[in-house]
């Protein structure tokens, strides 16, 4: 079989379903925690690794919610994003909607004004320095309630950054029913933002179902349940409704047991327009060219196919249609530069 990790590695890709926090790469969260040592986070890098191994979706919360802590002033917040910008740069990647909470840094007492600044501060540098666009996605922890959505729906309405372009809902799905988050997302559709929430990752398709019906949601993120009920990924398939898949991350939080047994050619199979993701990558030890290299395998696509899969997460960004147009043509470019000089 063709090693395919040369090509990965200089496609052209887009990223739709990564956090902001989760991305955070083993230098900056020991850095971070080296900058705050009463945390509990490791300060060496190596030790990380073992950190973020998780037992279960739960133990992954707290992990993460524990690399959250560090981020405790703007300059924390800008560091962090640029750096993550940084690493998608290394990728080439040339666009990604980055999922940001920011309830979990106002809570901590960052000024919500200065989390603002911060965080387009580093997209616009991001964009002119290392030629990646960035945009944001605020998005609900479910495991905060109410509460957190009422205040991340306020910043998303009240003080919307530049970027912004959806809305979403992350956190433990189990004990956190979707559509009690109905009212908030009417109100940020209503001001332009797209509803984007996690959804069927590790609770069943009706989950998929409510985040449709109730939250109006236009690409779901994770969706890994929606093939255990047939008329949803004909649903999902018919009104090309995106699922944002992230294969590492859904063994890594045991949300599929193995890599073997994850459903994503049955959704590919069914015709739903499928994108692959990173989620957290450092915390899953994975990278979105890792990703693609996994979904190659899963799949069993050839570099034609890995270009297809690439101009699918284009397709359902939220980019504007000349950019999404450029970037298009891009990946279309390289893909034929890179077989004709293979004699392919």
């Amino acid at each position: 079989m063709t090693d395919l990790h040369p090509f990965v590695a200089g496609l052209p890709k887009a990223e739709l379903h990564v956090h902001h926090v989760g991305s955070a790469s083993p230098r900056i969260v020991a850095e971070l925690a080296a900058h705050h040592p009463d945390s509990k986070v490791p300060t060496d890098p190596e030790a990380l690794a073992d950190y973020f191994s998780f037992t279960d979706f739960a133990h992954f919360i707290d992990v993460y919610l524990s690399v959250v802590d560090l981020i405790r002033t703007p300059e924390d917040v800008r560091l962090l994003t640029f750096e993550v910008a940084r690493d998608m740069a290394r990728q080439n990647i040339r666009y990604a909607e980055l999922t940001v909470t920011p309830f979990s840094s106002t809570r901590r007492g960052i000024p919500e004004q200065g989390f603002m600044e911060a965080i387009e501060d580093a997209r616009k540098a991001a964009e002119s320095e290392l030629g990646v666009v960035l945009r944001w996605t605020f998005d609900i922890p479910g495991e905060a309630g109410l509460e957190a959505a009422e205040e991340t729906t306020r910043l998303a309405v009240g003080l919307r950054p530049e970027g912004l372009v959806a809305f979403g809902l992350g956190g433990p799905e189990i004990g956190v029913p979707r559509p009690q988050f109905k009212p908030y997302f009417d109100r940020a559709i209503a001001e332009g933002l797209h509803s984007v929430p996690h959804a069927g990752e590790t609770t069943g398709p009706q989950t998929i179902w409510d985040a449709l019906t109730e939250l109006r949601a236009e690409r779901i993120g994770h969706g890994t349940s929606a093939t255990r009920d047939p008329r949803l990924l004909d649903h999902l398939a018919q009104n090309r409704i995106p699922l944002e898949v992230c294969p590492t991350s859904n063994i890594a939080t045991r949300a599929v047991t193995d890599l073997d047994r994850h459903p994503v050619k049955e959704m590919v199979d069914a015709g739903v327009l499928v994108t692959i993701n990173s989620d957290d990558p450092p915390m899953f030890g994975t990278d979105l060219n890792n990703e693609y290299g996994v979904a190659a395998r899963l799949l069993d696509l050839d570099e034609r196919g890995l270009a297809a899969l690439a101009k699918n997460a284009v397709e359902a960004s939220y980019l504007d249609p000349a950019g999404k147009r450029t970037l298009a043509a891009e990946i279309d470019t390289y893909t034929t530069s890179w077989l004709e000089g293979t004699g392919r």
